[in-house]
């Protein structure tokens, strides 16, 4: 079989070359490209003849999925699978297999980061000391006995959680089942109504789909606290972000901190979040660190030597 590697991973080539080695011993034919592309011509060509392509966050449309006549399965280095054409896959019989929880860690660490950013003003203090200014009126507040809303207890939305209730905060969650694990801990499940106004920080973290894209709109953002904040590390469309930024520079929310937006960065300058008061914003990265990307770089090339020994595995339900 033809399996292609379309764009980097975040791995040295000599650990991408370790990986590969076992697809080669056993006859495939492997081919790894180090540069990135979203133009669809290049896509095709990259993909003419595979029987399996793996991918990254790069967008990989119907497109390009339409006119592979030998694809029939695709590992993708990522979580989430809305950059992909799944309609045609549908259509095609494709299956798509992911890296599911290579990042649970990585995100919840960021989220953790910027809340603690959020309440003890860290980059402002920043700025603050290199302008000759001292610590008066920016000691902030403690994570310990705030109440914690987590939109979305999945992995990722668990592990938030677990490092909140470490801290000594109150978790409440809003998802659409409910867990023996999560009632074990201790977390409290609510309304979306109720997790929004109830919460002195709230963490999303669900996934985007046709269910959740504007979940997060202008109505649940009016309901949230003055002082509250608010932190995104899922997926930009699932927010109505124009919403967030009025309700930040009206001063009726107290704090965002943003890792995804509407389209991937750079961002462009007249986008209203770059221009909101009280913001914490950074350009996709919760799922970046050396360890994930190892992680990553390892479960997508182990669903490729499933998929080949019969018994595939990360299978996505599309």
């Amino acid at each position: 079989m033809k399996i292609s590697l379309l764009e980097p991973i975040g791995v040295p080539k000599s650990t991408i070359d370790e990986l590969s080695r076992g697809l080669v011993e056993k006859g495939h034919e492997f081919v790894f490209y180090d540069t990135k592309t979203t133009d669809i011509g290049e896509l095709k060509k990259r993909s003419e003849g595979c029987d399996i392509v793996m991918i990254a966050k790069n967008p990989y449309p119907a497109q390009v999925i339409q006119a592979c006549d030998a694809l029939k399965m695709i590992s993708i280095a990522f979580t989430g699978i809305d950059h992909v054409g799944t309609d045609a896959c549908r259509e095609k019989n494709i299956m798509l297999c992911n890296a599911a929880g290579y990042s649970d860690r990585t995100v919840a660490e960021l989220v953790i980061g910027m809340a603690i950013d959020a309440l003890r003003n860290v980059a402002k203090a920043n700025q603050v000391v290199r302008s000759g200014g001292t610590s008066a009126g920016i000691g902030g507040r403690e994570i310990c006995g705030r109440t914690v809303g987590i939109i979305g207890l999945g992995r990722i939305g668990m592990m938030c959680a677990k490092l909140f209730l470490a801290f000594g905060a109150k978790v409440i969650a809003y998802n659409r089942s409910q867990s023996e694990e999560a009632l074990s801990l201790g977390i409290e499940y609510r309304s979306i109504e109720e997790v929004m106004s109830e919460s002195d920080i709230i963490s999303l973290n669900l996934p985007l789909n046709a269910g959740t894209r504007g979940f997060i709109s202008t109505d649940l953002i009016a309901e949230m606290k003055p002082d509250a904040v608010f932190i995104n590390c899922a997926r930009g469309p699932i927010v109505d972000n124009a919403a967030l930024a009025a309700a930040l520079n009206e001063d009726k929310l107290g704090f965002a901190c943003v890792d995804v937006f509407d389209m991937e960065p750079p961002i462009p300058q007249d986008y209203p979040l770059l221009h909101a008061k009280n913001t914490l914003l950074t350009p996709h990265q919760a799922f970046i660190s050396e360890e994930s990307m190892l992680r990553r770089a390892r479960l997508v090339f182990e669903n490729v030597y499933a998929y080949l020994d019969g018994n595939p595995i990360n299978v996505c339900h599309i």
